[in-house]
């Protein structure tokens, strides 16, 4: 999927599952878009790993020994706001689904999801997208539905804002929302900065949660 003359996307893996991190590497390796910076079976010195690898993307397992997933992409968030996590769980629960996306996460996948969409996810993300499984997207809804949406204060979002903020909360990467509003990529990026200001967020998984949670779009 990748593109000979573009600088691969930078890949780290966190899983305590040793033969999952192996096949994980492999997978990545096998792509020429793709580059594997490191593996580490635990989150315990996620911010020295991540200084030392600079990944782009972040492959995160939930449940590991010594710190969740879900604390390190917390920690991580905060030191390194524009990494890119997604989630890696065999759970299909709500609210730790959830609790990863108010976290930082940009995307929720099982780990029975197929390598062919576990790459693709990868390139989605890396686009701005949010990738999730047909299941994991449609628990994330449900939980919405089942949450009443609190009271919001006004964030003053122009309609243009609040019109690709609604697009990002259905799954859509920054290039298929320029192409459905016909502006340049360049532009949706621009309106996302302005958006994260207002939304006083730091990831696209933040602002989709806030946007939900407060009924925003």
């Amino acid at each position: 999927m990748g593109s000979s003359d573009q600088k691969p996307i930078r890949v780290a893996i966190f899983d305590d599952n040793k033969e999952r991190l192996e096949s994980l590497r492999f997978l990545i390796e096998m792509d020429e878009g793709l580059l594997c910076v490191g593996t580490f079976p635990n989150a315990i010195n996620s911010i020295k790993n991540i200084e030392k690898v600079t990944p782009d993307i972040i492959l995160m397992d939930i449940e590991m020994p010594g710190i969740s997933g879900i604390e390190a992409v917390k920690k991580i968030k905060v030191k390194y706001p524009k990494v890119t996590i997604i989630m890696q769980t065999v759970f299909e629960d709500e609210t730790l689904i959830f609790e990863a996306i108010k976290a930082g996460a940009s995307g929720y996948i099982l780990k029975k999801t197929t390598p062919e969409k576990i790459i693709e996810s990868i390139y989605d993300a890396n686009d701005g997208g949010a990738p999730m499984t047909p299941v994991i997207a449609a628990k994330v809804l449900r939980f919405f539905q089942d949450t009443p949406a609190k009271a919001t204060q006004d964030y003053n979002l122009t309609e243009r804002e609040t019109e690709i903020l609604g697009l990002l909360t259905k799954g859509l990467s920054y290039k298929m929302i320029a192409a459905r509003i016909d502006v340049s990529y360049h532009t949706v990026n621009a309106h996302l900065r302005h958006i994260y200001e207002k939304l006083h967020v730091n990831s696209l998984g933040e602002a989709v949660a806030k946007a939900l949670n407060e009924g925003l779009v």
